[in-house]
């Protein structure tokens, strides 16, 4: 995959995710979406970890953008 899509494919998921609020979620449908969310946040987890790691292998840092 090209760098510049991998950075627009990254981007879309960093949109899609900044849109959910689970907050705003029933407790009965947390419940019912509980195992679904947790496989997709250990996955997401696991997936930006091997990403990150990858970045610092090469003698990279990911550093926190800096707030205005």
């Amino acid at each position: 995959m090209r760098s510049n899509e991998a950075i627009a494919r990254l981007d879309a998921a960093i949109s899609a995710l900044g849109d959910v609020h689970v907050s705003a979620w029933s407790e009965d449908t947390l419940r019912e979406q509980l195992g679904e969310l947790s496989v997709a946040l250990c996955t997401l987890d696991a997936l930006l970890s091997r990403i990150a790691d990858e970045v610092r292998a090469r003698g990279l840092r990911i550093e926190e953008p800096v707030s205005a």
